[in-house]
């Protein structure tokens, strides 16, 4: 039976290079499968991983419809049995329902790949949806760390280099290089202590890292 898969996880836990990975096990062992995804990082039309590993993909638009897709392609004599969706959590709750109704009615594989919440710490509505209908979820298990060591659970946004909580959920930028200058836009992962008190790698940097007081006094 087919059944669609959630993998999800913090920034810098994988997830893009476990896609490519994933399709590269299908496709050798003879499965047909076709990879979506949106927002990359390095462009439209691509799936990448920070490891330097790249594959083509369909662009997913706001109004792309997968089921649609898909039952043309097959209408015209294509084969698909299985699916890459990375960056899901950018994808809208219907398009997730078409995923779903894929893998009903026309029993085919969904793998789909992203982080559950944005930089304010609430779920992406896309990653909520999967939440709700996924067969399986599996949270991976590489963990991402802090700039402190600890295992970093939230997305952090700055806009140059100062911790933001407001703005559009959806804003592509750069994963922070810690040793470069702040870029206008971009992301770094905290542990929950780091991200409540806005406490990012460059803030940390700049204040010495002085001993934190304790929550009482």
């Amino acid at each position: 039976m087919a059944e669609l898969h959630y993998f999800t996880g913090t920034m810098d836990s994988g997830k893009s290079t476990l896609a490519l990975q994933t399709n590269h096990n299908h496709a050798a062992r003879g499965r047909i499968g076709q990879i979506f995804t949106t927002h990359d990082r390095s462009g439209e039309a691509l799936l990448s991983s920070r490891l330097g590993l790249t594959h083509e993909a369909n662009e997913v638009s706001e109004g792309f419809d997968f089921w649609r897709h898909v039952v043309e392609t097959l209408t015209r004599g294509g084969r698909i049995d299985y699916l890459i969706c990375d960056e899901a959590q950018f994808y809208s709750p219907d398009q997730i329902d078409q995923l779903a109704r894929i893998v009903d009615e026309l029993q085919i594989d969904v793998f789909a790949f992203g982080i559950l919440t944005d930089f304010r710490s609430l779920l992406f509505p896309g990653s909520a949806r999967l939440v709700e209908l996924a067969d399986r979820m599996h949270v991976l298990q590489v963990e991402a760390l802090c700039w402190c060591g600890k295992r970093a659970t939230h997305n952090a946004r700055t806009e140059n280099g100062a911790m933001v909580t407001e703005g559009d959920q959806v804003v592509v930028g750069d994963v922070e290089d810690q040793d470069a200058e702040p870029a206008d836009v971009a992301y770094e992962v905290l542990c929950r202590q780091h991200h409540r008190r806005r406490l990012t790698a460059a803030r940390a940097r700049a204040v010495s890292l002085a001993p934190e007081p304790l929550p009482f006094g």
